[in-house]
């Protein structure tokens, strides 16, 4: 899933996010804004993951949407 389509799904994806990676707060969520880059970096702050792990958790979540 490129950028785009994940910005015009955010509203869809906020919840799977949540879900997913707990310890992202609401107010980190709103922020990501549907940015990929923004969501692995949060994930990788927040549950202390290499970059390269969080990018592939993101990449696994949304290959099928």
């Amino acid at each position: 899933m490129n950028t785009d389509q994940l910005k015009g799904n955010w509203k869809q994806f906020k919840g799977e996010i949540r879900k997913k990676w707990g310890k992202l707060t609401d107010d980190d969520v709103e922020q990501i804004g549907g940015h990929k880059d923004k969501l692995v970096g949060k994930i990788q702050e927040r549950h202390g993951i290499a970059k390269e792990q969080a990018e592939k958790e993101v990449d696994e979540m949304f290959k099928d949407k």
